[in-house]
């Protein structure tokens, strides 16, 4: 504690942020966490399996859509979430998320709270569709590396004729939805 009072607590939301949360990704650092809670209370704890997502075209905070532009923006820009307590809240809510209607239910509640959606937040959205569409088909990863889509289900990749699917949308965030809607059509 006392360390945290010299130093401060840091930016784990931020531009700055370079630490673990930027390699692993805020979702599952928050299940992570969670289960070292419980694990430290004496809970049982259960092993979360979710989707795990690798897009070459998106970018997921603001530090690494200023470097590469040209990528699609998701994260919950502090220009749309100012208060960085309140983003934590935001991204632990779309973090624990289930279901479709789940995630209905947060994008009207981000849109009642803090207005309209700017895109990097409607990406990021888009993303958790991902995830709860492709955990509906038990797909364990989605990956996408030079417009070939990667699906892995049980340890072995997905292919349509003996080829991954290719992306053919012109923009990254086009492209996003079209991985949404190809997870969708299987």
């Amino acid at each position: 504690m006392r360390d945290l009072e010299i130093r401060g607590a840091g930016n784990i939301l931020g531009t700055k942020q370079s630490g673990h949360i930027l390699a692993i990704g805020f979702d599952l650092y928050c299940q992570l966490l969670k289960q070292a809670v419980s694990k430290l209370k004496g809970e049982k704890v259960k092993a979360q399996a979710g989707t795990v997502l690798h897009l070459d075209f998106v970018a997921i905070n603001e530090a690494a859509w200023t470097r590469t532009p040209s990528r699609s923006p998701a994260f919950l820009p502090t220009a749309y979430v100012g208060e960085s307590q309140t983003r934590i809240q935001a991204y632990r809510k779309l973090a624990a998320l289930g279901s479709q209607d789940q995630l209905d239910s947060l994008r009207k509640d981000w849109r009642d709270r803090f207005g309209p959606l700017p895109d990097s937040a409607t990406n990021l959205l888009i993303l958790s569709e991902i995830k709860i569409a492709a955990g509906s088909r038990k797909i364990e990863q989605v990956e996408v590396r030079e417009n070939k889509l990667m699906l892995s289900r049980g340890g072995d990749y997905v292919l349509i004729g003996g080829k991954f699917p290719r992306l053919t949308a012109p923009t990254p965030d086009e492209q996003l939805r079209e991985v949404l809607a190809l997870i969708r059509s299987f």
